[in-house]
């Protein structure tokens, strides 16, 4: 319910299907859907949108039209204080509205007559490049305010001619960020507001350096923003030094735990497939989201479940950036509503109702534990997170355990012939 992606097929109160103009703007020189500018009587009907928020008419009326009237509490206590030009650190689960939270402030301060790239955002996946640069392009392109994305998995070239055309904001995972600005087709130095999205990763030792250096092209004056769903102590002290004196919104006392139901089951690693089938066989027609460790693993799981009869799309790191998006609209679509995937899935994926999250292969971490189920549960829709756990994983899961401080009740995994959808044993 926080960005317009994820309000194409909400319904309105009467149960019609909420309505998206047909207009079009260009991103990296392909169209995207996005609504147009607002004429007159629709600032005027959006008059309530955002209501105590200081922000144009074109944006509240772009609010308006993803179908958001009030701020959640990470955006309501996050956009003043990002207009004000405090530097911010905030943290709130999956599905709470961050990405508006810093996409709106984007699209107040830039202005499309410098002609310079004037805000970046950083983010670990391609997919959730795509996302950010759809929501920021769909509240700005009324002001002519132009989004290029940068990300791996494609030609490069195209990029730079979008960027040699002009982009107020850019959106880029860090390595092709910074093929770009090695190679000269990405200047920062006009750069006034940054974001690290999903920053305890972009902090990570996989990220950090490549971070750092990007860092150190945009000006000392910038002001920076980190948003994440967790937030440990490490990234915080990390943080320091890209920061000053930050505000510091948290987000988690008080709200409703997310409605995902947790299944856990002791299984020996030969039952895994058959137990995954019993589960896939009783789907009732919501996305499912299976889990694998490594980029061959869910290149062979799903080519089993392909050759099965299930209708199955793959998301890996090695799939070209045309590959991953035709996966992901058979997933969308629900051509292919079962989707095998890597930790890539876990980070941003937005698509309406998934139903059920199955780890197959158990996460490394409790950061990547909650990222992966939180793709379940949200807008106020129940959910499912069904984790197994083989012997040789006990201790790994014990730890994951005491990371997340909760314990699960878990139970043997029992194959009954009757069961389905469940695999309730």
């Amino acid at each position: 319910m926080y960005c317009r992606s994820c309000f194409t097929s909400r319904r309105d109160s009467a149960g019609a299907p909420a309505k998206v103009a047909p207009a079009s703007r260009a991103v990296n020189g392909s169209h995207r859907p996005v609504e147009p500018a607002a004429g007159r009587g629709e600032d005027a009907r959006s008059g309530a949108v955002f209501a105590g928020i200081a922000v144009r008419p074109a944006t509240r009326a772009a609010i308006g039209r993803m179908n958001i009237s009030a701020p959640t509490p990470i955006q309501e206590r996050s956009i003043p204080s990002l207009l004000a030009g405090r530097d911010l650190v905030g943290q709130a689960q999956t599905g709470s509205g961050k990405t508006l939270a810093f996409a709106v402030p984007i699209a107040e301060v830039c202005d499309p007559s410098v002609r310079r790239v004037q805000a970046l955002v950083l983010v670990p996946t391609r997919e959730l490049a795509l996302q950010v640069a759809e929501v920021v392009s769909g509240l700005a392109s009324s002001r002519g305010v132009s989004v290029t994305q940068v990300v791996g998995g494609r030609p490069i070239r195209r990029e730079q001619a979008a960027l040699r055309r002009g982009a107020d904001v850019v959106v880029g995972t860090p390595g092709r960020t910074l093929d770009h600005l090695r190679q000269g087709s990405l200047d920062l130095g006009a750069v006034r507001f940054l974001v690290l999205d999903e920053a305890d990763e972009m902090l990570d030792q996989g990220f950090a350096r490549d971070v750092e250096a990007i860092l150190s092209h945009t000006p000392d004056a910038r002001q920076t923003a980190l948003f994440s769903a967790t937030m440990p102590n490490w990234v915080a002290n990390t943080a320091k030094q890209y920061l000053r004196n930050p505000v510091k919104v948290e987000i988690d006392d008080g709200l409703r735990e997310p409605a995902v139901e947790h299944l856990v089951y002791s299984i020996q690693r030969d039952d895994k497939m058959n137990a995954l089938r019993s589960l896939l066989d009783g789907r009732n027609g919501d996305p499912i989201l299976v889990f694998g460790r490594t980029k061959h693993g869910v290149r062979k799981l799903a080519k089993k479940l392909e050759a099965l009869g299930y209708p199955v799309g793959a998301l890996q790191g090695n799939l070209s950036q045309g590959a991953r998006e035709r996966v992901m609209r058979g997933f969308r679509s629900g051509a292919a509503p079962i989707l095998v995937a890597t930790n890539v899935a876990a980070r941003g994926l937005d698509v309406n109702g998934i139903g059920q999250v199955i780890n197959y292969d158990l996460p490394d971490s409790e950061r990547l534990f909650t990222h992966r189920v939180g793709r379940t549960g949200r807008m106020g829709r129940s959910g499912e997170a069904v984790t197994f756990v083989t012997p040789d994983e006990e201790r790994k899961w014990r730890e994951i355990q005491r990371g997340l401080g909760r314990r699960f009740p878990h139970r043997p995994w029992r194959a009954r012939s009757s069961s389905v959808g469940r695999g309730l044993g």
